[in-house]
């Protein structure tokens, strides 16, 4: 089976540097034991400090079985897009993303790579052990999800299920073609956020399988990652609750559920406005403001649709 690892980088050159030569050696054995070469996909996203220069020069690019591709955007344009141009890129059949902030462990390759033998299966997510701001290691991956006055309300899964709503952009593994025929992250929601349950939720709608699988292990550095060093908090909230709208009006179907996120949708302007809560107002309205591009794609999502949404919300119900 053949793969390529494909790395979106913003500013965060000397991290890759410093992280891509350890796992390495992972990439090299699998090469080897399928007598295949993984081709390694770095594409940046504009970065500004220098970084993008420096990992190019310092990386040893003459790997056994390890092919490398470099890319850029030129420009910072968001996460969705250089993660999308970097799977153009890519040659395998399988695309493993992995962030910048990202360390695999050395057997996390095999047990992502063996559910593909199910030809319906579209994604498999890693066991994140993800280092939080107080030091402290939190077991992420797995994603649960409820609908809640109108709205989805996602959030961490316990690691103990095979089932997750959605797989990480950040360190999980995609059959390539499926992808190309979902269209992709959803540039729309440029620069971050809400993209990878987006496309894991679509798949699922259109009856392909998202599996989190604990046995594959990564650490995750999450302060040290762009959105962090690079990225005011109130941007980062009123990008999610942009986020969140276009996945609403873009994926959901099912009338009910239509019906409720229309009833709930005024209460919740009402609050927020009362509250003085502009990040949830600002996302509103900047999504608002893209209703016909929402449309549009709303109308190529629903083409598609097999699964309803009661269906995949009703697996997440304790």
């Amino acid at each position: 089976m053949s793969i390529s690892i494909v790395i979106p980088d913003y500013n965060n050159g000397d991290l890759i540097a410093k992280n891509l030569p350890l796992y390495l050696p992972i990439l090299q054995a699998y090469a080897k034991k399928n007598n295949t070469t993984v081709q390694v996909v770095i594409n940046d996203d504009g970065s500004t400090d220098g970084s993008w220069e420096r990992l190019q020069k310092s990386l040893d690019k003459k790997i056994i079985g390890v092919e490398f591709t470099f890319l850029s955007n030129g420009r910072n344009i968001g996460f969705s897009t250089t993660v999308n141009r970097g799977v153009a890129a890519a040659k395998g059949e399988i695309v493993v993303l992995l962030n910048a902030d990202v360390l695999p462990d050395k057997d996390f390759l095999e047990p992502l790579l063996i559910h593909f033998s199910d030809p319906q299966l579209f994604a498999v997510g890693c066991m994140d052990k993800s280092i939080e701001a107080d030091g402290s290691t939190v077991l992420r991956g797995r994603g649960v999800g409820k609908w809640v006055r109108g709205f989805l309300l996602h959030s961490r899964g316990e690691p103990d299920d095979s089932l997750t709503l959605w797989v990480s952009g950040g360190s999980g593994a995609f059959r390539k073609k499926i992808w190309e025929r979902l269209g992709g992250l959803n540039e729309m929601m440029n620069r971050f956020y809400w993209e990878d349950i987006d496309l894991s939720y679509r798949a699922q709608k259109a009856g392909y399988r998202v599996l989190f699988e604990p046995k594959s292990t990564v650490i995750h550095e999450h302060e040290e990652g762009s959105i962090k060093k690079n990225v005011k908090p109130l941007h980062v909230r009123i990008t999610s609750y942009r986020n969140q709208f276009y996945f609403i009006w873009i994926d959901i179907s099912d009338l009910s559920l239509i019906m409720s996120h229309l009833f709930w949708l005024p209460l919740q302007l009402f609050s927020a406005l009362i509250h003085g809560d502009t990040a949830f107002l600002r996302g509103f309205i900047q999504a608002l403001l893209h209703l016909p591009q929402v449309l549009y794609r709303r109308r190529r999502v629903q083409s598609f649709t097999k699964v309803s949404d009661h269906t995949i919300l009703a697996r997440f119900v304790n």
